[in-house]
């Protein structure tokens, strides 16, 4: 009687255990197929608007033609925003998708926890009665090797369990970790498109400017030029942006940036005006950069500097806290008091200084750093920061100094690749903060 209990148990288990991983068809997959259609069709109106960007030097003249590029500028921006809209409801349908499959995966693992522990009671039960006494009580020696068969059995079969359940851990992991990069892409996405915003509204107040001027005036405007040593001088004087600073860090002026990053270049051969530009961009994207403290170093909770709001997604609590508690040990901070980036909606937190490394990325250059440095590097600090954006952005392509190795390096800087569409803005933009930077440097040393 126990042993056919037990056959259907086992039967029981494998029925549950069948068509764990199949997902059936839904109306997600309807709604993903037309969003890849309108993702093409934005695609395609943005590479026209792109080459209607292009104009001629002569063209740039007349206030008209300055108008109806800003109006090309304008509707290729709201074509960036909303191509970024649907990749964000792309992202959302994956996400859901892939917190379905870990519900399923951690019911399953629970399910087979449970069955498990009942064969290993069964187990047990029929391990404490020992061979003699099942000689004693069954009527023939055939019923005796089949009981110690079917035991044997039973325990294959346990033990088949035991690998299922290690093996859906395994499912399982991989489904946090694809969640977790979802959610990170997610966050990019949403960076981006928080700056275009505001670059498209700078646009259509210049429209509106523009608009209630007459073309007279517009080439008065044009034909003006300050006298440059003023500008020479306002440059000099002018506090380069940059974010993720300590307290007790003061920010440095255009010159002394553009010396940190003459000194970064004889090392790494980056361009000085790259450099800044991607530095600052970082910058200009980073609301929540150095906002935050960490509050737990088990979880990873962080607290906001000013307004004390808690983040549960402050630092990584696996992949960043233990490099982090390494890299301010080392460096005599208190990392319950050292500045790092707040998180946004989805993703961790945990970005240091003005570079924005993480620190699991900081341990991957900080032997090279301190090689070049002599002594450990310091994230937080404005020198050691920008050498180790400089060592990235050469590793990244950066060193060969052509707008192709600058454009892949400044990909690669902010999302590690150069594949997504959804981030090209943020390699154009960096390139076009590196040719107002070029300028600005030239007019500095009287060029």
């Amino acid at each position: 009687m126990r042993k056919t209990a037990i056959i259907l148990l086992i039967l029981s288990i494998f029925l549950a255990g069948s068509g764990l991983f199949v997902h059936a068809q839904t109306d997600k997959e309807k709604e993903k197929a037309q969003l890849e259609a309108e993702l093409e069709e934005l695609e395609r109106e943005i590479a026209r608007m792109e080459r209607s960007l292009t104009v001629t030097e002569a063209e740039k003249q007349s206030l008209q033609s300055r108008i109806n590029q800003i109006q090309n500028q304008i509707g290729y921006l709201n074509a960036q925003i909303n191509r970024n809209r649907l990749v964000i409801q792309n992202l959302g349908l994956k996400i859901a998708d892939t917190e379905g499959s870990i519900i399923k995966t951690t019911q399953k693992i629970e399910q087979s926890r449970e069955e498990l522990a009942e064969m290993l009671r069964t187990m047990h039960m029929e391990g404490r009665v020992s061979v003699m006494e099942i000689l004693l009580t069954e009527d023939n020696l055939s019923a005796v090797f089949s009981n110690l068969n079917a035991l044997e059995w039973l325990s294959g079969e346990a033990k088949g369990i035991l690998d299922e359940v290690r093996a859906l851990r395994r499912s399982l992991q991989g489904y946090k970790e694809e969640l977790e990069a979802d959610m990170t892409e997610t966050e990019r996405v949403a960076k981006i498109q928080e700056a275009q915003r505001a670059e498209e509204e700078a646009a259509r107040r210049e429209q509106e400017r523009l608009y209630g001027l007459t073309e007279a005036e517009y080439q008065k405007q044009l034909s003006e030029k300050q006298e440059l040593e003023r500008q020479a001088e306002e440059i000099r004087q002018r506090i380069f942006e940059l974010v993720g600073l300590p307290p007790d860090v003061k920010a440095p002026t255009f010159e002394e940036a553009y010396e940190i990053s003459k000194w970064v270049e004889s090392i790494t051969g980056v361009r000085p005006a790259f450099l800044l530009a991607v530095l600052q961009q970082e910058s200009a994207l980073g609301r929540n950069v150095g906002q935050c403290y960490l509050a737990d170093t088990t979880s990873g909770a962080s607290v906001h500097i000013h307004n004390g709001q808690r983040f549960s997604n402050g630092i990584h609590p696996t992949r960043d806290i233990p490099p982090f508690l390494t890299i301010t040990k080392e460096l005599g901070r208190d990392p319950l008091r050292t500045p790092v980036s707040c998180p946004m909606s989805f993703g961790w937190g945990g970005a240091m200084g003005p570079a924005q490394f993480i620190p699991s990325t900081w341990m991957l250059y900080k032997s090279r750093l301190h090689n070049i440095l002599g002594r450990p590097a310091n994230p937080w600090s404005i020198r050691d920061s920008f050498l180790a954006s400089g060592v990235l952005l050469t590793d990244s392509g950066a060193k060969a100094r052509t707008r192709e190795g600058e454009w892949r390096a400044a990909m690669i800087y902010f999302s590690g690749s150069t594949t997504n569409a959804s981030f090209y803005w943020y390699a154009d933009q960096v390139l076009a903060r590196a040719d107002q930077f070029e300028r600005d440097i030239g007019v500095m040393l009287g060029n």
